[in-house]
Protein backbone atom coordinates (compact mmCIF):
# COMPACT_ATOMS: atom_id res chain seq x y z
CA UNK A 1 0.00 0.00 0.00
CA UNK A 2 1.43 3.39 -0.93
CA UNK A 3 1.90 6.25 1.53
CA UNK A 4 -1.02 8.32 0.19
CA UNK A 5 -3.54 5.50 0.62
CA UNK A 6 -2.22 4.87 4.12
CA UNK A 7 -2.64 8.57 5.01
CA UNK A 8 -6.22 8.60 3.69
CA UNK A 9 -7.19 5.43 5.56
CA UNK A 10 -5.55 6.76 8.73
CA UNK A 11 -7.43 10.06 8.36
CA UNK A 12 -10.77 8.25 8.05
CA UNK A 13 -9.92 6.05 11.02
CA UNK A 14 -9.16 9.15 13.11
CA UNK A 15 -12.49 10.67 12.08
CA UNK A 16 -14.30 7.53 13.28
CA UNK A 17 -12.35 7.53 16.56
CA UNK A 18 -13.01 11.20 17.30
CA UNK A 19 -16.70 11.03 16.37
CA UNK A 20 -17.16 7.80 18.29
CA UNK A 21 -15.60 9.34 21.39
CA UNK A 22 -17.85 12.40 21.11
CA UNK A 23 -20.97 10.23 20.80
CA UNK A 24 -19.88 8.02 23.69
CA UNK A 25 -18.78 10.79 26.06
CA UNK A 26 -21.24 13.59 25.22
CA UNK A 27 -24.48 12.13 23.81
CA UNK A 28 -26.71 14.99 25.01
CA UNK A 29 -24.34 17.58 23.51
CA UNK A 30 -24.39 15.71 20.18
CA UNK A 31 -28.21 15.65 20.19
CA UNK A 32 -28.34 19.39 20.88
CA UNK A 33 -25.76 20.09 18.19
CA UNK A 34 -27.62 18.02 15.60
CA UNK A 35 -30.90 19.78 16.37
CA UNK A 36 -29.14 23.14 15.99
CA UNK A 37 -27.68 22.06 12.66
CA UNK A 38 -31.09 20.87 11.44
CA UNK A 39 -32.59 24.26 12.27
CA UNK A 40 -29.76 26.19 10.58
CA UNK A 41 -30.46 27.78 7.19
CA UNK A 42 -28.76 26.02 4.29
CA UNK A 43 -26.68 29.06 3.31
CA UNK A 44 -25.24 29.37 6.82
CA UNK A 45 -24.51 25.64 6.94
CA UNK A 46 -22.63 25.89 3.64
CA UNK A 47 -20.66 28.88 4.96
CA UNK A 48 -19.70 27.03 8.15
CA UNK A 49 -18.69 23.97 6.13
CA UNK A 50 -16.58 26.08 3.77
CA UNK A 51 -14.84 27.81 6.68
CA UNK A 52 -14.09 24.47 8.36
CA UNK A 53 -12.71 23.10 5.08
CA UNK A 54 -10.48 26.16 4.65
CA UNK A 55 -9.20 25.83 8.22
CA UNK A 56 -8.44 22.14 7.66
CA UNK A 57 -6.52 22.84 4.46
CA UNK A 58 -4.62 25.66 6.18
CA UNK A 59 -3.59 23.38 9.04
CA UNK A 60 -2.39 20.73 6.58
CA UNK A 61 -0.48 23.36 4.58
CA UNK A 62 1.20 24.71 7.73
CA UNK A 63 2.15 21.22 8.91
CA UNK A 64 3.56 20.36 5.50
CA UNK A 65 5.54 23.62 5.46
CA UNK A 66 6.95 22.93 8.92
CA UNK A 67 7.90 19.35 8.09
CA UNK A 68 9.78 20.45 4.92
CA UNK A 69 11.80 23.10 6.77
Amino acid sequence: MNDFALYIITAFALIFIIEGLLYALFPSFIRATVSTILAMPEAKLRRVGSIMTAIGFTIIWILQSLSNS
